[in-house]
């Protein structure tokens, strides 16, 4: 009989009870917030921890996110750093040994400076650039030795350096620069001379006009 009834009744009735019968039965996204309530409330984990994971998850995924889409950022610059490290480090160490006073530049016995520590010790202290004006001091036989060079060394600086300027670290090292005999360096620069071509004024100049040697 109900379902006759219910066959019988027009249609637009049936329209108007659908909402009513669809208010009375929650939703999946209601039912699964009940669950997760349910499992925090009975199953021994706090509200609070639940949360606490809830929003680190959510995190994670907007930061996971952001990153695939800024891609290859900030990777790209992981790896140009990696790339430029090596060539800071060669340069780091060719200042250094360019910036040692070797054994040859001082006097043996009570560690003086020679003429040519005195310019090597002035070049650094007033030409080098202000980032590698480091001067590091070879370690001699002793340890008197070597305090008898520190001492030399920064006797100069403070010759060399004007007042209110930044004074040059003055370090002991143990690395030996490497260095080559002077006759060597002799011969290299006259043949570099020798085979060195002479200079002269150009035929044309950059309009394309004859120049002075015409």
């Amino acid at each position: 009989m109900r379902s006759q009834c219910i066959a019988t009744q027009p249609h637009s009735a049936l329209q108007k009870d659908l909402p009513a019968m669809a208010t009375t039965f929650p939703t999946q996204r209601t039912l699964l917030f009940a669950a997760i309530l349910a499992a925090t409330a009975f199953g021994g984990i706090p509200t609070q921890t639940a949360s606490a994971d809830w929003g680190s998850l959510v995190h994670q995924m907007h930061v996971g996110y952001h990153r695939n889409v800024a891609w290859p950022d900030p990777f790209n610059e992981v790896d140009a750093l990696q790339v430029v490290m090596p060539f800071e480090a060669m340069k780091r160490n060719g200042w250094r040994m360019h910036n040692t006073i070797g054994h040859e530049l001082f006097r043996g016995g009570d560690g003086a400076l020679l003429a040519a520590g005195q310019n090597r010790v002035r070049w650094i202290a007033t030409q080098a650039p202000e980032t590698r004006r480091e001067i590091y001091v070879l370690r001699g036989a002793s340890q008197a030795e070597t305090q008898s060079r520190l001492k030399s060394v920064r006797d100069a600086v403070d010759n060399y350096v004007l007042d209110g300027q930044p004074q040059p670290q003055v370090l002991v090292t143990t690395i030996e620069p490497a260095t080559s005999p002077g006759v060597m360096a002799t011969k290299i620069n006259r043949e570099r001379l020798e085979q060195m071509a002479a200079p002269k004024l150009p035929t044309t100049s950059a309009a394309g006009q004859a120049g002075i040697t015409q």
